[in-house]
């Protein structure tokens, strides 16, 4: 169903996001940490998904939605020259995406603890050179960066759905 995802984990998947997104959010308080999310395959729907949780504002900072790829470098300061080697679908945006909504996000000089980013194609056309189902989820925290490349199949909502759980979910581990 999810390539690149461990079978473990695919078994394990939450199919509600806004459960994992609560479990997510009670952690995040409990640290003292805030969360900030980049997202341009999920169109917002990570940071709905959060902020749908009552009392979301203990820690979401925000979202931005950065569709277009040059939003992605003048907000997000993703590498101009990363996005014009590989364009938008790539690991490294995602990785970048992250480290960049934590600093945009921040508050007084400090970056934002948490960021999430997703990139990739939902279709139902191939972009970049890349598949439909093509997904990129980056995590960033204080403890370093970790990016999370698989392929969804599946339609256009199934792929975005998907993304969104994982990114929750793989947002969770990371603390």
């Amino acid at each position: 169903m999810i390539d690149g995802v461990p079978d473990d984990l695919d078994e394990t998947l939450v199919r509600e996001p806004r459960e994992t997104a609560a479990v997510l959010l009670d952690r995040l308080v409990e640290l003292g940490w805030t969360v900030a999310v980049a997202e341009s395959l999920t169109g917002g729907m990570v940071v709905s998904s959060l902020v749908d949780v009552a009392g979301a504002s203990r820690a979401v900072r925000g979202g931005i939605v950065a569709y277009a790829t040059d939003l992605k470098r003048s907000v997000l300061g993703v590498d101009p020259a990363l996005l014009e080697a590989h364009g938008a679908v790539h690991p490294r945006v995602a990785r970048q995406m992250a480290r960049g909504v934590r600093d945009v996000l921040g508050r007084d000089g400090s970056p934002a603890d948490v960021g999430i980013a997703t990139t990739g194609v939902a279709g139902p056309e191939m972009q970049d050179g890349q598949p439909v189902g093509t997904v990129h989820i980056a995590v960033s925290t204080p403890l370093g960066t970790r990016v999370d490349s698989l392929v969804i199949s599946g339609d256009r909502d199934r792929v975005r759905r998907e993304a969104t759980h994982i990114a929750l979910r793989r947002a969770l581990a990371a603390l």
